[in-house]
């Protein structure tokens, strides 16, 4: 037995007189736990054991696209979806009898009043709870009451990397959750049996689409079960939804079309302008007026304004003091002296290798390198600044950290290369870092492979503060490109199309490491321990992932990157 607390917090609407509610719940042992242990006698295991229940809401996995499948995870999403779920039934019953009192009811009118967001696949257990509810508790037939469950719910896929999809052991919630597995395979049986009645004999098409994967442990494929269990699917970007239609649920998306869409994601321009950039909002609040605010299609309003060059002057001159402040707050946090007319590039999100922070490690050193060869020459000053959170048990992901700040070590500590070139890792990454960083930036680092970034929002967020953006054609890049001209974007590299040409050819890293000379010299580098005296093969997992299992073709893009950046850097200087 485990009470649900719930805690409250308002969020109120911007000026519009509304104010929502955000309800999350704290696991508690009940008072009367245990008390016939107590009365045998055993009082400090009851003690003890009001732990094992209050556990359910200590702590956050804090994995990033990895699914672990611990079964504390597994009773936190039950937890959360079965609190969640008693109280919306219980306010739907008091809106129709203006009591509590348990009165049967009539639940056709459910889907009508409630809409459950499946927000990925952690909540997916509400579907067979819902059912459950219905079924068992308020006596409805199980057609009726499937019909409500799937008007009721709508799925949005947040990821397409194959490791981060929720696959439960069967066992394991057969120990858990023995009714909700019973009701999984009802729900099992009878979508097969529909699949079977369309394609008689298609015995392949039945194990793909199946909610339950045999082989090895069987196991629950979460995914399948909010598709199977919900009116609506959505991804998260234009090109994401397309590739959650025509490869990862392609046989779905087959049996119905209608029931897949998009809703491309977006930020809020209160946090990520307003509040964080007081100079440039009002800047712009002078020309097209403050209604932009809840509006921000409005912003087309500026295209006027582009030849002026009072206007332009301006908005160059709120970068340059908000450069400053980061700069002095750089300063002031790490030691290193910043020069705040280089070029800011900046690359701040969660650190994981589809995001490539490698590559932009590789085109640090490749700077480096070509500073060092020829001092004399004209180099636009840069000041890297990578910065984000590796999850706790991500190894490779905390060696790329070690990495970035080897060489910024080296880097910025080299009298050859002086002003021209800093590095700075952002450590303790987190949302009021961000609103410091991101109006200070010019350059903003999207540079995922093609296919793998669902949709991003940072990459919104830089060019809401007026940083011009390189990067791959993923997730919303696509639609900002789209939005504000490809011209107006640095893109390069593989599309998603190459990327699977690339798979069926096969990746081959050492062909790009013998014909790339600077490539060649930059790992060269990293595997002599250039970068780490004290410790030559410090980054020799580093090295092995990206010579023989790169899943996301770091070299590939190598070249086609560093090209760019050099046009960056010519755009810069004549700016």
């Amino acid at each position: 037995v485990v009470l649900a607390l719930p805690y409250d917090t308002p969020v109120p609407g911007y000026m519009n007189n509304t104010v929502n509610t955000m309800r999350l719940w704290s696991a508690r042992a009940p008072n009367d736990f245990n008390l016939r242990d107590f009365n045998v006698g055993d009082y400090i295991q009851a003690v003890l054991d009001r732990n094992l229940a209050e556990n359910i809401s200590r702590v956050l996995y804090p994995n990033d696209n990895f699914f672990g499948g611990r079964e504390l995870r597994l009773k936190q999403e039950y937890f959360v979806v079965a609190a969640t779920l008693q109280d919306i039934i219980r306010r739907f019953k008091a809106s129709k009898f203006g009591s509590t009192d348990s009165v049967r009811t009539v639940f056709d009118s459910f889907p009508d009043q409630v809409a459950i967001q499946l927000n990925d696949t952690h909540p997916a257990m509400a579907i067979p709870e819902l059912m459950r509810i219905f079924v068992d508790i308020e006596k409805l037939p199980w057609n009726k009451a499937w019909d409500i469950t799937k008007q009721t719910f709508a799925y949005t896929n947040h990821t397409v990397l194959p490791e981060a999809l929720e696959r439960w052991p069967v066992d394991l919630v057969e120990k858990l959750l023995p009714r909700h597995l019973q009701i999984i395979y009802e729900i099992n049986q009878r979508h097969l049996d529909h699949i079977a009645s369309l394609f008689p004999n298609d015995v392949d098409r039945l194990r793909r689409m199946s909610l339950i994967e045999e082989g090895g442990t069987k196991r629950i494929n979460m995914a399948h079960l909010c598709i199977v269990g919900s009116h609506a699917v959505n991804g998260v970007a234009k090109i994401h939804s397309e590739i959650v239609k025509t490869q990862v649920f392609k046989d779905f998306a087959a049996l119905e079309p209608e029931k897949f869409q998009n809703k491309t994601n977006g930020i809020t321009p209160r946090r990520w302008l307003l509040l964080c950039n007081p100079g440039l909002a009002e800047l712009i609040a002078e020309k097209i007026g403050e209604d932009y605010v809840r509006d921000l299609s409005q912003l087309t309003k500026l295209h006027e304004f582009v030849d002026d060059d009072l206007f332009i002057r301006e908005v160059a001159k709120v970068k340059q003091e908000n450069k400053v402040k980061f700069a002095l707050y750089l300063e002031k946090e790490y030691k290193v002296k910043i020069n705040p007319s280089s070029m800011f590039d900046v690359h701040v999100k969660r650190i994981h290798e589809y995001k490539r922070q490698l590559m932009n490690c590789l085109h640090i050193i490749t700077m480096y390198n070509r500073i060092r060869r020829d001092p004399t020459k004209l180099f636009v000053p840069r000041t890297v600044i990578i910065g984000g959170k590796a999850a706790p048990g991500y190894h490779m992901a905390k060696m790329i950290i070690k990495l970035i700040n080897a060489v910024a070590q080296v880097v910025n500590n080299d009298p050859i290369v002086g002003s021209k070139l800093k590095v700075i890792f952002l450590e303790n990454y987190r949302v009021s870092l961000a609103e410091k960083v991101i109006p200070a930036t010019d350059l903003s680092e999207q540079i995922s492979t093609a296919g793998t970034e669902a949709s991003g929002t940072g990459n919104m967020k830089f060019m809401l503060n007026g940083a011009l953006t390189i990067g791959t054609m993923d997730g919303a890049n696509v639609e900002m490109a789209e939005e504000a001209g490809e011209e107006n974007l640095f893109i390069f590299g593989m599309r998603v199309e190459d990327v699977m040409e690339l798979d069926r050819e096969g990746y081959n890293a050492q062909e790009y490491y013998d014909q790339l000379p600077e490539l060649k010299q930059a790992m060269d580098q990293i595997k002599s321990g250039f970068f780490s005296p004290k410790e030559p093969d410090l980054f020799k997992d580093v090295v092995n992932m990206l010579f023989h299992h790169d899943r996301f073709k770091v070299f590939a893009d190598y070249e086609a990157y560093v090209k760019c950046q050099e046009k960056v850097s010519e755009l810069y200087l004549v700016s």
